[in-house]
């Protein structure tokens, strides 16, 4: 492993002061499953890590079915996973952090630095964007929160700028009468990357939808709203006809490509299969 400068600071301040003042080549340590990988494999080029663990309230997570649920950017995918009101009120997001590696992994990993990885086959970008999920950044000029959907702007890449640290997330309440889900294909059921992710949550009034929200992961630079499809379930009695038909705008709606886990071909029909059947257990699964 290559040698690399550590610093610990204790507030928001200092640690964006030092990752401003280190340049490029400094990053964020908080879970540390993907970075300390990819320095030992000298997968990235590191020179400073700041350990932002001794920060006060980044570890906090609160669950009210009022307000919805909030988590720090230390708080790990087990913490939440084991939350009964995480499992009950958002299955999709519950299933997203099930699929997410190892139980080792999961105790490590933090889901805002799964985020901030902004891998497009990241298993808990997709249930967040599509359960309206608030991301909250930490600047030299103050606090921003932005709709995780805008976050991403590339593979790997995000809005954040030098200096500024994602602090945590917010997700709104559900509907009263609501349904969620997400599926993940890949080539093995454990510890694997998504080869297709698609989530769904939906707002109904029994079987009309009043608000369709679809995100799907892996098939696209970044995780996809399938606005077509939304809008085709939108204000509409939810009919396997209706669904047949937003599966197929979802398929046009993706620019997956082809690599060692699939072809662009195999990816886009796998989108159409996956938000059917997504779509159908969030009728399902409905509150």
């Amino acid at each position: 492993m290559r040698r690399f400068a550590y610093h610990e600071p204790s507030t928001l301040e200092e640690a964006s002061r030092l990752l401003r003042d280190l340049g490029e080549n400094a990053y964020v340590y908080a879970g540390g499953t993907d970075l300390l990988v990819e320095i030992r494999e000298r997968l990235r080029t590191v020179s400073d890590v700041v350990n932002i663990k001794s920060i006060p309230g980044m570890s906090d997570i609160t669950w009210d079915a009022a307000t919805g649920l909030t988590f720090g950017a230390l708080v790990t995918a087990r913490q939440l996973e084991v939350i009964q009101g995480v499992q009950q009120t958002y299955p999709n997001f519950a299933e997203a952090l099930r699929q997410l590696g190892s139980i080792q992994v999961r105790n490590r990993a933090t889901v805002v630095g799964n985020i901030c990885r902004a891998s497009p086959s990241a298993d808990t970008i997709p249930p967040l964007i599509a359960d309206g999920a608030i991301i909250h950044i930490y600047s030299p000029q103050g606090m921003r929160r932005i709709p995780l959907a805008d976050f991403f702007t590339g593979p790997g890449r995000s809005v954040l700028k030098r200096g500024e640290i994602a602090t945590g997330i917010i997700v709104p309440p559900p509907a009263p009468d609501s349904g969620r889900a997400y599926i993940k294909h890949g080539r093995r059921k454990a510890m694997e990357l998504a080869t297709v992710g698609v989530a769904v949550s939906l707002d109904l009034d029994g079987d009309r939808c009043l608000a369709a929200r679809i995100a799907l992961g892996a098939v696209g630079p970044v995780v996809l709203r399938a606005s077509a499809a939304e809008a085709i379930l939108n204000g509409q009695i939810i009919t396997d006809s209706i669904i047949q038909r937003a599966g197929h705008a979802a398929m046009a709606e993706c620019t997956p490509i082809s690599n060692v886990r699939a072809t662009a071909e195999y990816r886009r029909d796998m989108v159409g299969v996956l938000t059917r059947r997504a779509v159908k257990s969030a009728m399902e699964a409905k509150a």
